[in-house]
Formats: structure tokens, sequence, C-alpha cells
């Protein structure tokens, strides 16, 4: 036996290759200002995801339509982009003081303006993973469109098929349809598709919107009608980067107004020089943690906790959530609404002025009185903007002549992650995260452990995480690479090491903050990427999720309060 190494590559280092391509080719054409995503410029971004056929995007490299993966696309882009032939990715340029009204993406926290007929704008705030996220979702899409039109085009002149005149006289009928008219034409519509009437059914209603009821149908016609069209008259569909975000991105404009509000308010209340404690995590589960059973009193009475924060996740008990909300601003929580165009809401906690007695968490009120904490909740970046935000965050506070430095004790991540040895809402404690394409490794001592969790009723899993440029890039034979190799990796999100890094900076190397600031990751696993029918386009975790996240925040407290 030879011990040379195989000369051949590994279809893991294949998918490895065509992802570094993919993002040296999106930096090029953001510099380049525009490119045709159909044309020969796109040309690379195309091959590359063909190559890759990545989990979230299913059967993207068969002839037949992806729907799943579509569904997941269209949650996260602006309603009606399906229709538009210019995509302009801008800067926060002043739309929001015209008459345009903004479109906010269901699954994405991103305003988007419609232009006209033809033009969609799509405001970029939250740094370059945003950037790659949309491309990424455009490329998809636009494959998915000339899928369509090769199937119902049958001639050089662009004839087309019985299949999609009916779809059309569907789509541009003016009145609603009943439900016979709306089989007729999924039946037409599950031909176009290559998938069976009985797919198209299932799926039906989770494009549905009580505005667009036949969403579904629109989204097919107009990714085929645009396909046609570049196919047939050569009117390509266009992605352009204006001048003002190729000037602006990278350079922290957002991050630095959003971290200077918080330490203006901290300023205005007197709460400069307390201990901070900073949670990156969701706008409910530490209120409600804290809050819920005083606000709820005969409710928590009743039923276990886990029960009641169950209930205030769901839609329609919103009058409870707001009833927490409530007391919570009636015991000194400070709310500050983003306005800088990060996305990242703050609640700040001062837990002085709580009563310890009333939480269901065992709290020292000894060193509550002593410390006097305070609790700083940002909600979730998203990729490179966890960077951004935290290194300006942790930057000292200019007053007047001198600078004042935030006393910061502990910095705690929850977030949600895909796991690779376990299933959704399994939870992961991570001991290093590791930068995607790279050897960068970000070890740290994590203040939560494995045995924290015990008898909490959760899998829990311990080691190393993938800190990924995309969650939509990833396939099977990467994820299969990670999981076996001797990096020992759990699971792969998309913040921890641009988080760890902002953190060695400031308390490593710039002193903002002390070298003795502890830190806290854990992740709750929203998707198994291995598991065919767990990824994340196979839908969210449901009431799954409440349990892991409140195990979470119950822990990260009683550390911080004890």
């Amino acid at each position: 036996m030879s011990n040379k190494k195989s000369q051949g590559r590994t279809r893991a280092q294949e998918s490895s290759n065509a992802i570094e391509r993919m993002y040296v080719t999106m930096r090029h054409l953001f510099n380049r200002g525009f490119y045709k995503p159909m044309g020969i410029s796109g040309e690379t971004l195309r091959e590359s995801l063909l190559l890759l056929k990545p989990e979230i995007y299913g059967s993207i490299g068969e002839e037949k339509a992806e729907l799943n993966g579509l569904l997941y696309v269209m949650d996260r882009l602006p309603m009606g982009i399906e229709e538009c032939t210019y995509i302009n990715l801008t800067s926060d340029e002043g739309y929001a003081n015209s008459h345009f009204k903004p479109i906010i993406p269901e699954k994405r926290r991103r305003n988007c303006y419609r232009i006209d007929d033809e033009q969609m704008n799509i405001e970029i705030t939250r740094g370059r993973s945003e950037i790659y996220d949309i491309l990424t979702h455009l490329t998809f899409l636009f494959v998915e469109s000339h899928k369509i039109s090769k199937r119902v085009v049958i001639s050089g002149d662009g004839t087309t098929t019985r299949d999609w005149e009916k779809l059309e006289k569907a789509v541009r009928s003016k009145r609603k349809l009943n439900q016979e008219e709306r089989e007729v034409a999924i039946t037409h519509t599950a031909y176009i598709l290559g998938r069976t009437f009985k797919e198209v059914t299932e799926i039906y209603t989770s494009f549905a919107r009580p505005q667009r009821p036949e969403r579904l149908l629109h989204i097919v016609y107009w990714l085929g009608k645009l396909a046609i069209e570049e196919q047939v008259n050569h009117n390509k569909r266009t992605i352009t980067f204006s001048p003002v975000l190729r000037e602006r991105i990278g350079h922290h404009i957002h991050g630095e107004i959003w971290a200077n509000t918080i330490k203006d308010v901290l300023h205005k209340n007197e709460l400069l020089d307390r201990e901070i404690h900073i949670i990156s995590a969701n706008m409910h589960s530490v209120m409600n943690t804290l809050f819920a059973p005083r606000a709820l009193k005969s409710m928590v009475s009743k039923k276990d906790i886990f029960e009641v924060y169950e209930m205030l996740s769901q839609k329609e008990n919103s009058h409870l959530e707001q009833k927490v909300s409530k007391t919570a601003m009636q015991c000194g929580m400070l709310y500050i609404k983003d306005t800088s165009g990060t996305n990242i809401d703050v609640q700040i906690f001062d837990a002085t002025a709580m009563d310890c007695s009333e939480a269901d968490l065992h709290l020292n009120e000894a060193v509550i009185r002593e410390q006097k904490p305070l609790l700083m909740v940002m909600d979730y970046a998203f990729g490179e903007q966890a960077y951004e935000t935290i290194d300006e965050l942790l930057k000292p506070y200019h007053l007047k002549s001198k600078k004042v430095h935030l006393n910061v004790k502990s910095i705690s991540i929850m977030g949600k992650a895909g796991i690779l040895e376990g299933g959704k809402g399994d939870i992961m404690i991570p001991s290093a995260h590791i930068f995607e394409g790279t050897a960068d490794n970000y070890p740290f001592k994590n203040e939560l452990k494995k045995e924290d969790f015990d008898r909490q009723g959760v899998q829990v899993c311990e080691g190393a995480m993938i800190t990924v440029l995309g969650t939509s890039l990833q396939n099977k034979d990467i994820l299969k690479f990670f999981y076996n190799s001797t990096w020992n990796v759990i699971g792969l999100e998309m913040e921890g090491a641009h988080y760890q890094k902002a953190i060695q900076a400031a308390s490593k190397i710039r002193g903002n903050i002390s070298p003795e600031v502890k830190v806290r990751y854990a992740y709750y696993a929203s998707d198994n990427p291995l598991e065919t029918g767990s990824t994340l386009a196979s839908g969210g975790l449901g009431t799954s999720g409440v349990k892991p996240t409140y195990v979470i925040t119950r822990k990260i407290l009683e550390q911080i309060f004890n």
C-alpha cells in the first residue's frame, strides 16, 4: 500500500473550492458595480452553485423545479422581486423619507423599495454577509426561472406550450379563483415545474398570503416570463450596486451610530459606570425569564414555567407578551429601538430595580446589591455584522474631553445553528470557532459547560464550531468532512468567529475592556443539514425551539447573577 496522498480531489475539496470561487466572484462583481446573472458575467456564480448543489436548494441541479428551496428564498426576498428586471443593491440613501413604501421580507429584516414596474431596490446596512446572502438567493432564483422557460418555450420565436398559456390566463385573471379553477391552474403549473399535482398542492398554502392567495402561480409565471424574455429577446435581468454602497461597505457606519446611541442612553440614565453584561439573543427570552413570573403570576402558579414560555412564543398570545413587556418597563427596562440601520434593537435591564424573590431563578441577592449588574440584551447580528457591532460597542465612550471605558464583565452569545451530531432543538456548547475555508481558529474558555445542562431534558454536545460565510452554500460533502475530520466540528453558524475576533481585539490587544472578561457561547439546533428533511428549507423549529432557548437563557442569567 502506498502512503502517498491521493492526487484526486474529493467532492468536499471541490465544494470548498466552489464556495471560495463564489465569494471571490461576488466581490469582483460588487467592485465592478453591476452584472447580468444569466449572462457571461454571472456564469461563474451559476456554475459554482450547480457544482455545489447546497442542501438548502435541494434539487437545483435537476430538471425539476425545487419547491422547498424556492419557498425558503422567497421568504427572504421582498414580495414582488420575481417581477423585476433590475435589482439595485443600495446603502441607506434616504428612501425612508420618500413616498416609496418599504417592503420588508418575512424572514429577513431589511428595507426594500419597489421603484417602478421593473426595478426593486434592496437596502444593505448589515455588511458583506448580507450581499452574499442576497446574491446567492438570486442566483438560485434565476437558475430556477430558466428551468421553467426551457420547459415552456417550444421554438426559437418564443412560441410557448398550452400549459404556459393556461397559467398566464389564470394569473392575468382579475377575479378570485374558485377551488376548481385553482386546481386546474395547479395541474398546468405542476407540469411546468416538473412536479406532481400532489407536491404542488401540498406546498401551495405555504406560499399563499392574505393579499395574494395564488402567490405561487404569480411567482412561477413571472420567473418564467422574464426568463423567456432573456432567452428569446436577450433582455437580460441586471443586478447593480449603488456607488454609495460600494463606497461605504466595511466602514462600520451603521455599527458606530448604533453603539453611540446605546452609550448616549447609558450616560443619560447615569449607568455608564455600572458592571455591564452583554447578551446577544432574541428580544423576548431574557425579558420573559425575568418578568413572566410577576406579570403572569396566576398562570405561572398553575403551569410549568416552560409551558408558559411556549404560550408566550405563539402569535395568538401576543397580548400575554405585551403584558410581560409592560411589567418589564415598569421595572426599569429601557428599550432602544434601532434607527441606525443595523436592525438590532436593544433592551437594558437594571438588576437593582428587579424583585429577585419573584423571578423563577436561583439568584444571589447579595451579589446583585453589591455589584449592581446591568444587562444589555442585543438582538441577533447577521454574519460579519457581528464584528462591526461588538467592535464598536466595546470602544470607549467619548465624554467631552475624556474617554470612558465600559465596565464589561461578560459577553454571552446565544443563537441558533446547524447541528452535525444530533437533531433540531438540541444544544451545542462550542469550545472554539473556526473560519470556514481557512485554518483561522479562535479557542476560548467558555463559562458554559455541557454539565450545566444535565437533567434539563435536552440533548447537549460540546466541541468546535465552524463559522461559515453563508449557511445557504453548505452541502453534505463539506459538512461530512467537518464532522469526520480532526477538527471535531459539532455545528455551523455565521457569527461566532466574528464576535470572538472583536472580543479578543478589545480585551487582549486594544485594552478597551478587561482581559478577564467572561465569554459564554451556546447555540440551539435549528436544523441538521446532514439529514434530508431536517434542513432549514424544510421549515422552522416551531415550538421545539422554545425549551432550548429558555434553558440556555436561564443558565446565562443564573451565572451572571451568582
